[in-house]
Formats: structure tokens, sequence, C-alpha cells
């Protein structure tokens, strides 16, 4: 008797700390991203496989970042020429693109290269403003991706968001960043807009042909969690300077960057 109730307290407490990396999750992704590094380890940590943790992951996080975008919902702006709907069906549909090649595809697919990837996103991030506006001068006006391009490269990003996820925040931000001078604090709304677009086609997929579900006690406590981290970071991020929010963007994408390399 004793050992059981020893294990039931242990699973309880697993539960509450699932849950608080629910809330740590959500609330990253609405202030700068990268949710998907907290939620991913802190599953495998509890002994769940790489596979079914970040399907398990990319289900809990879609209603916080369902919250974070309904906070930021009078605060979107269009991505240069390209229409709010357009850009949003694209998310959809390479979230889905991407979730089915995670079920097809060995894990470990992007980790060579996201290292990389994430290097390259930062630099961006950092000086994308700045470079767009040196080669407007160079060419004698300003650079700007037409709308088709915009949509090219937010498929292929909502791609590796439904595969992955990590970062695809920051990449989206690196993006708009270089191609269309956006400044990465104004963007935030709608990258988290088009994150709860990624991730819900992405879940869907999960849903209906994954083991997502295996653990119904795991899923719905880091749901919960990333439901009240995210709708408690967003009303926190609004309320954040502009530059205060975008050193902590930048300040984020560097860590993550860091990290990635570390870890390979």
């Amino acid at each position: 008797m004793d050992t059981l109730v020893t294990g039931d307290a242990r699973r309880v407490f697993e539960l509450f700390l699932v849950l608080l990396a629910g809330v740590a999750a959500g609330a990253l992704n609405a202030i700068v991203g990268g949710g998907t590094f907290v939620a991913l380890p802190a599953l495998v940590a509890f002994g769940m496989p790489p596979v079914t943790a970040n399907a398990v992951s990319r289900v809990a996080l879609v209603p916080g970042a369902v919250a974070s975008a309904w906070v930021y919902r009078r605060e979107l702006s269009p991505v240069g020429p390209t229409s709010t709907m357009a850009l949003t069906a694209i998310s959809v549909m390479g979230g889905g693109v991407g979730a089915g090649l995670l079920l097809v595809l060995p894990a470990s697919s992007f980790d060579a290269a996201l290292p990389w990837l994430l290097a390259f996103a930062t630099a961006i991030l950092a000086f994308g403003r700045h470079l767009s506006r040196a080669l407007g001068s160079a060419l004698g006006h300003s650079v700007r991706m037409s709308s088709p391009a915009v949509l090219i490269g937010q498929f292929f990003l909502a791609v590796y968001g439904g595969y992955f996820g990590g970062a695809v925040g920051i990449m989206m931000l690196a993006l708009w960043s270089i191609g269309l001078g956006l400044d990465a604090a104004v963007s935030n709304p709608m990258r988290i807009a088009q994150l709860a677009a990624i991730y819900l086609s992405a879940a869907v997929l999960f849903l209906i042909a994954s083991n997502a579900l295996s653990a119904p006690l795991v899923l719905a406590a880091m749901l919960v969690g990333a439901v009240a981290g995210g709708f408690a970071g967003a009303h926190l991020a609004r309320r954040l300077p502009t530059w205060l929010l975008r050193g902590v963007l930048l300040a984020t994408a560097v860590i993550t960057t860091v990290l990635y390399f570390l870890r390979g």
C-alpha cells in the first residue's frame, strides 16, 4: 500500500512539473518564441519517446498559441503586400505537410542543419533591417519581397514548423526583416498568429495519425499550462517597451543558437 501511495504521489508531482513546463513554453512562445525547447525536453525527460514527445508538445501548445493570438488580435498588421488570410492559409498547409513528414522521416533529419539555420536567422534578425536599407540605397529603390515570394518563404518555414517547430518564429521574423524591412517587435503579434496556424494543422494530423493521445494526462497537463502561459505571456509582451521586446527577441535567438551548437 505504501508503495502504491508513493507511486501515485510521484505521478502527481511529475504531472505538476509537466504543467509548469507547459506554462513556461506557452509564455515563451507568446513573448519571444522557443516554447518547443522547453516542452519537448520536458516530455522526453519523463520517458516519452522523442517522436511521440514532439507530437504531444505540438498538440499541447496549440491552445496556448491561440490564446496568445487572441490577446494580440487587434495588433495584427499585414506582412508586406501579403494578405493575412493568404499567409495564414499557407501556414496551415505547410504545417500539415511538415507534420506528415515527421510521421514518415527520421526525427533527426534536421539536426545537422538546424544550428546553421538558426545562426543565419539570428544574424538576419539582428542586421536584416539595416541590410535591407543598405541594399535599397545601393539599388536606388527599396528592397521588398513580392507577395508570391513571401508566401513561398512562409510555406517552407511552415513545413519546418510542422516537422519540428523549434525557433520557427525566429526564422519568420528574420525572413520578414530582410525581405520587407519589418521591425521584429512590431511583427511579433503576426508571428504568434502564424505560429498558431502552423501548430493547428500539425496538431490535427498528429491527433489522427500518431500516438499523441497515448498519455492523455500528460497531454492535458501541458495543454492547461500552455494556455495559462500563453495568455499571461501575451499580456506581458504587450506591456514591454518596443526596444526591450526587440532586445529580448534577439537575445533569445542568440542563446538558442549557441545552445544548439553546443548540443551538436
